[in-house]
């Protein structure tokens, strides 16, 4: 038997985020769990720069809160969570650790091995030292994620219609 309780979904806003919170949401709310959307924004505060790092981190904020329904709020109990580091996939995992995540969902740019080895991925890093199981998500990719009106027996209405990321 399979038990989640808390679902991670870290998020860098691009299509292949947008594509594992549909994966973390639909997972959240098959097994009852809560859902915790993650963004690691740049530590601008360790470093100078023209803008003002609070309204950096509460505009990244908003937009995080924006991704999420009311349904998301209410149901699954959905915690937006912006967090700053210099190590993404470090503070991906810290924050699986701290928060004791049962499956972590990240998005997957799909990049080839020369690229990877250049540029790094923050999703293979999650991979290798998440403290849980990690779902990685491409896009576009085969969907297994289909609205409630298809199934048999679903509900009509969609819980993610007030959200705006996917």
């Amino acid at each position: 038997m399979i038990v989640l309780k808390h679902i991670l979904v870290a998020t860098d806003f691009s299509p292949p985020s947008e594509a594992a919170l549909t994966y973390g949401r639909a997972l959240a709310r098959t097994f009852g769990a809560s859902l915790h959307l993650l963004h690691v924004a740049e530590n601008f505060f360790m470093r100078s720069t023209p803008f003002d790092p609070h309204a950096i981190v509460a505009g990244k904020m908003r937009t995080l809160d924006d991704c999420l329904s009311d349904y998301d709020r209410t149901v699954l109990r959905a915690r937006p969570i912006v967090e700053m580091s210099d190590s993404p996939a470090d503070a991906i995992v810290e924050y699986a650790q701290s928060e004791k995540v049962d499956l972590i969902v990240i998005g997957t740019h799909g990049r080839s091995a020369v690229s990877q080895l250049l540029v790094g991925s923050v999703a293979e890093r999650v991979v290798r030292f998440a403290p849980c199981p990690v779902l990685t998500v491409r896009r576009p990719e085969h969907e297994f994620v289909v609205p409630d009106s298809l199934t048999e027996g679903g509900r009509h209405d969609s819980p993610q219609e007030n959200s705006r990321c996917d």
